[in-house]
Order: C-alpha cells, then structure tokens, then sequence
C-alpha cells in the first residue's frame, strides 16, 4: 500500500465512518461503545483546532441537554496514566457535554499512535469545515515536521490537492499580526493569500479591514504595493492606494460598470469601461441626468 495511503481506506477514515454509524442505539453496540467518566477524558493537545466559538458551543450544549450526545467521540487510552484516555476526534463535544452537566459521554476506544491521532484529527476536521484556515496550515506542518511527511503524502491523507497543501502551508509565513486577523476572521484566506510577500503587509491589511476591500480588491492593492518601499512611504501609499480602490469600487456601482482610477502626479484620468453602445448610453444617461 503506498504511504500516502497507509491511513485512508479501512483504515483511519473508516474510524470516522464508524463513529458516525455508532449514533444509534445498535450502532453503539456493535461498535463497543463505552459511557467513559468526562473526568477521565483529556484533549489532544496537538489537536489542529483551536478556537471553539461560544455561540456554537452554546448552541451544542442545549442540544445536548435536550437529546444527549447522539455520535460517540473517539479516544484512546493514555499509555502513562492508567485508566484516562485522550481524545482523538470529538473534542467539541466532549467540552459542551461539561457544559451541559453530562458525567459521561460514549466514546469509542482505539488504539493509535501519535501520527494516526494527528491524521485523523485533521481528517475529522476538515470534512466538517471546522478549521479555520491558519489551524488547516498548522496541522499540515506538524505532520510535515513532527512525522516527515511529504505535501503530496499529506494531500492524499486529507483529500486535498497538492497546491492546497502548499499554498495552505505558505499563510505560515505571514507577520503574526495578519495571522492573528485571519485566525480572528477579519480576514480571509483569500485576502492573506494576496499578501504573501507584501514588505507593507500589516499596514494592509489593517486598510483592507477597515474598508472592507474583497479579496479582489486586496489582490490590485497588493501589486501596487510589491514594487514601492516600506516604512511611513509604504504606509502612506497603502492608505493611498487603498482609498484609490474604495473610490474605484463607488464609482463603478454608481455607474454599474468597471470604471479605473489612473493617477499622474497631481492629476489623473477616470476611465469607464463599457463593452457595447447600450451601456454607453446608460453611462450618458447616468451622467447627463442624475436625476432621473
């Protein structure tokens, strides 16, 4: 079997279909379902995931007041402490089920290594959509770093594209301030793409979130800004360029086509694209008499 395929199949994927089967009465029964004690219980520390929203976790709490934990978590048995066991998927919720008052929740007890529990993690989580995309990029560079996988191996494990992996990987390199923004959600991984390799990438993006530039408009402000120079220049250009485009956009929804902003000195050019003589003369239309 090929490495990259070591976990998949009958194997690690299919202990996600198991728990996911276990969430009926015969289900758990076949599946050997325990009632583990939560206070025996203890989190992954190496889980990929790591913010857990409070509204979400609210939400999940009453519905498991109200109906019990319906799928089982999946943990293992912690070989240094006897009788306690580590999550490998369900960390969420193991921690509403404490919310909620459980004592016990039903979990499903394998026996994993290290970098089974650490693909499986990864598996869980990006199926659900519940990783943000910093946590995504920190998952595949533990499995790359910790256990030497290749990105190609780990695209395999995740289901993913090779360019997925790598491109996930590179939000890595971003200042820490632009990571905070993405893992925050002020920003996503779309506009922290578009400043890769940006020298005034933090000052952007503090002009992005303020305007609410989209990802497109992130992309043209980027370029701009590739070629001129940093320090209180870069900062002043980037609030420039960053008005220039905010200005482009309010523009163009108020003549409902593409118009571009090209600046000369003190000077410019306004410039309105239009593709057929229809919509030239709705321009005129909009022009001449605003009003109407």
């Amino acid at each position: 079997m090929a490495e990259g395929r070591r976990g998949l199949g009958r194997g690690l994927s299919a202990l996600l279909d198991e728990a996911e089967a276990a969430s009926t009465p015969e289900g758990r029964r076949a599946a050997g379902a325990l009632d583990l004690p939560l206070e025996l219980i203890r989190p992954n520390p190496a889980q990929p995931r790591r913010l857990f929203a409070a509204e979400d976790m609210d939400e999940l709490a009453e519905s498991i007041r109200r109906r019990g934990v319906i799928q089982p978590i999946l943990v293992r048995p912690l070989p240094e402490t006897n009788g306690e066991y580590q999550i490998v998927a369900g960390e969420r919720r193991w921690r509403a089920a404490q919310q909620a008052g459980l004592r016990a929740i039903p979990a499903l007890v394998r026996d994993l290594d290290d970098l089974e529990v650490m693909e499986v993690a990864l598996i869980e989580n990006i199926q659900r959509a519940d990783l943000n995309a910093l946590e995504e990029a920190r998952g595949y560079d533990a499995m790359a770093e910790r256990f030497g996988r290749s990105h190609e191996t780990i695209a395999d494990i995740v289901g993913k594209s090779r360019s997925h992996v790598a491109n996930t990987l590179r939000l890595l390199r971003l200042p820490e301030p632009v990571r905070e923004h993405l893992e925050a959600g002020r920003l996503t991984a779309g506009h922290a793409r578009a400043l890769l390799g940006v020298d005034d990438g933090v000052q952007l993006a503090t002009h992005i979130i303020d305007r609410g530039l989209s990802v497109r408009q992130t992309e043209a402000l980027a370029r701009r800004s590739a070629a001129g120079t940093g320090g209180r220049k870069g900062q002043k250009r980037a609030a420039k360029q960053a008005d220039t485009l905010e200005l482009e956009s309010q523009l163009s929804e108020a003549v409902g086509l593409q118009v571009t902003l090209a600046t000369a000195g003190a000077g410019g050019e306004v410039r309105i694209r239009y593709q057929s003589l229809e919509q030239l003369d709705e321009v005129c239309r909009r022009l001449l008499h605003p009003a109407h």
